[in-house]
């Protein structure tokens, strides 16, 4: 047994380097993990399949499913009406309720980008001031439901497998709502803090783009000024690749020539006037218009730090990108030689052989379609969120679980037409599923062998003297750097074994260090990398990293402070 601890510490202690270093898909580690444990024969290959199916991880998978017919509905715009206002605290308070009273039912990264549209363009205030507000408020909703943030699904699946009592519908909401009165307070006075880039020089949003002078272009011959290329308000003709030669800046009198490449600086809206250039294409005769996708680059992209060319971005994706934007930077040279970042917001136009959600959930965060999805009629939207209310109501009531209500709801949504079978394909939460299912498998060995104890024994000895109150700031300061370091999944599926052997070596209950895992996980505010709304943000609301720790370390400490002033009390030991 002692070598199999050594192996099973080797083995987790590969799994977090791979998480925290690489920039591959934490499920391509877990599920690695899983299956490594198996070849070498410390997993049975059924246990290692059934967890799989745990009830939690296949309600959660549902949940996901059925937010698309939400997300289609009429609630979003129902809501966004009531944010509007003159004074800036009363406009964050409204936020902050709407947006954390979706996310407590609905996927808070479902949340963020169906209400962003509404906020960049809000009558009095800039998207900087409204945008991070948002994504911290609907991190803070997560918490307010069993359902309200994969994590909590996740911990509940943790809890099922232990063989412990599970989590009730309610149990997060008494100490969600603390938290979440408080976060609001902190929201409305850092608000204050944050930067109001309404007002720096060229208000309009910077993306980046470029167009292409077909050789029997009418344009050809003229000057910018002739053609009116000067004339487009909200697109500023940055410069003008020709062959090898750059032209910047570009004057009223320069001429324009067939082959050229015209860069664009300015607003996508304005994009529609470009087309109105007979013989000018945002892209070539070869590629055929699609629909248009705007999409975040993650942090653990693996398209981070190379260009369109070397990624061969459209023959991989069946899309080709035809704008970028990254915050106020000016960026310069041709799309294809741009070296991509983090953060980078990119406008592609989709061909029908463009990857599902599923293929893509490592390399973007969807922030919104842009001619994707037809929001649902009126009635029918009163009809998607009933049939939603009345499955919560029947398992709030003990009738019927959401393990068997969301399945006949999401039937019934196909059946209506709120969501298509090629919507559930495309929007498959594959890498979740196997991040979960592999997690639970991992836990149930580092229980089983030992392991869970023995680093269990070494927290307790690291507070000794402090108690299971000790044990349980452990727990959570731990959670929370894994949080930081790597995702929340993850960190939940890491250090939740540890905080059950905690509770058992001290013989209290465990559900405090449950909720303190949870709790924990959820508590990432001070990077915009360290959780996916916290970065859907970040290019949209122009924002720095600096902004972030101004906001988000306040944020960070009242969170910590209300979660562990008033777990203990509402969960004793």
């Amino acid at each position: 047994m002692l070598y199999q601890q050594y192996g099973v510490v080797a083995l987790l202690l590969a799994l977090v380097a791979g998480l925290i270093f690489s920039k591959r898909s934490p499920a391509l580690w877990f599920g690695g993990a899983l299956l490594l444990s198996y070849l070498i024969g410390w997993l049975p290959l059924e246990r290692a399949l059934q967890n799989f199916a745990n009830p939690s991880l296949i309600t959660l998978l549902l949940l996901l499913l059925v937010s698309i017919g939400i997300e289609k509905s009429q609630l979003v715009s129902w809501l966004s009406r009531g944010f509007q206002g003159k004074h800036l605290g009363s406009v964050i308070t409204r936020l902050s309720l709407s947006s954390a009273l979706m996310s407590a039912f609905i996927n808070n990264t479902a949340v963020v980008s169906t209400l962003m549209s509404s906020l960049r363009h809000h009558n009095h205030f800039a998207a900087s001031k409204l945008l991070l507000p948002l994504s911290y408020s609907a991190i803070l909703g997560g918490m307010l439901t069993l359902i309200g943030t994969s994590t909590n699904l996740i911990v509940n699946g943790f809890v099922e497998q232990s063989g412990e009592p599970l989590l009730g519908f309610f149990d997060f909401t008494l100490l969600g709502a603390l938290v979440l009165t408080a976060g609001i307070v902190v929201l409305i006075i850092g608000s204050r803090w944050l930067p109001d880039n309404s007002k720096d020089a060229g208000q309009s949003t910077p993306y980046y783009l470029t167009a292409h002078v077909r050789d029997d272009s009418q344009l050809i011959g003229k000057t910018v000024e002739q053609n009116q290329l000067r004339e487009l308000q909200a697109l500023f003709l940055a410069e003008i690749q020709r062959g090898s030669e750059h032209i910047c800046p570009v004057t009223p009198d320069t001429l324009i020539a067939a082959g050229d490449e015209l860069r664009f600086v300015g607003d996508l809206e304005a994009v529609s006037r470009l087309q109105q250039f007979p013989g000018l294409e945002l892209l070539r005769q070869d590629q055929q218009q699609g629909e248009l996708l705007e999409a975040v680059i993650s942090y653990s992209s693996r398209l981070v730090g190379k260009s369109l060319k070397q990624l061969r971005f459209r023959h991989e994706y069946d899309a080709v990108v035809i704008a970028v934007r990254r915050g106020h930077e000016r960026l310069q040279g041709g799309l294809g030689d741009l070296i991509l970042h983090a953060g980078d917001v990119l406008i592609l136009s989709i061909g029908k052989h463009f990857p599902g959600q599923h293929q893509l959930s490592q390399e973007f965060i969807y922030v919104n379609g842009l001619a994707i999805s037809t929001p649902l009629a009126k009635n029918r939207s009163h009809w998607v969120l009933l049939g939603f209310a009345t499955a919560l109501a029947l398992s709030i009531a003990g009738i019927a679980p959401l393990i068997k209500s969301l399945p006949l709801l999401l039937l019934a949504y196909v059946a209506a037409g709120a969501v298509t079978v090629n919507e559930i394909k495309n929007r498959f939460p594959l890498e979740l599923w196997l991040i979960v299912g592999s997690a639970i498998g991992l836990a149930q060995l580092m229980i089983e062998t030992g392991v869970a104890g023995q680093i269990a024994d070494g927290l307790i000895l690291l507070v000794d003297g402090s108690g299971a109150y000790g044990a349980l700031i452990a727990v959570f300061v731990a959670t929370w750097l894994f949080t930081e370091l790597v995702t929340n999944n993850a960190a939940a599926a890491l250090t939740f074994p540890i905080a059950f052997a905690i509770a058992q070596n001290l013989g209290v209950d465990p559900v405090p260090f449950f909720m303190a895992v949870a709790f924990g996980a959820s508590a990432s505010f001070i990077s915009p990398f360290g959780y996916q709304t916290n970065l859907m943000v970040y290019s949209a609301g122009n924002y720095q990293l600096r902004d972030y720790i101004r906001l988000g370390v306040p944020m960070a400490l009242v969170y910590s402070s209300v979660v562990l002033v008033f777990l203990p009390l509402i969960y004793p030991f």
